[in-house]
């Protein structure tokens, strides 16, 4: 079977690597203060151990997958999130499954907890204990 490609393909290369959600986690934590767009200077500043140059490659590919939008303020750049495409992997891959596993996981509670002993039964007394002398 031919691999499919679709228009969340470059969504998921985007999320596959680590950096990458770091950096959409620094840009939704700015907004949820209340920031409008983040510098990209001061996304370098949180990587010291990637260059800028590392750094500006990794929102290229975010930007690529519209998961950042840049936009130029003077001489700034502003990073936003598009948490867009984020939703639309969760309407395509996981609304798709969650009914069925949170269903799967009910049952299975269900099962385990009827073959547990409720704590009266497990604090009754078993009988006689034979002591060796």
């Amino acid at each position: 079977m031919a691999p499919h490609h679709d228009e969340l393909d470059p969504v998921w290369k985007a999320l596959a690597n680590p950096d990458r959600r770091s950096i959409l986690d620094l840009l939704r934590e700015a907004e949820l203060r209340g920031r409008a767009g983040t510098p990209t200077g001061e996304l370098v500043m949180a990587f010291p151990g990637l260059s800028r140059f590392a750094v500006m490659q990794h929102l290229e590919v975010l930007q690529d997958a519209n998961l950042v939008v840049a936009r130029r303020d003077g001489r700034m750049v502003l990073n936003y999130l598009n948490a867009v495409p984020i939703r639309a992997i969760y309407e395509r891959w996981v609304s798709r499954f969650e009914g069925q596993w949170a269903g799967a996981l009910l049952s299975l509670k269900r099962r385990v907890e009827s073959r547990v002993p409720s704590r009266s039964s497990a604090a009754a007394p078993r009988g006689k204990e034979h002591s060796r002398g």
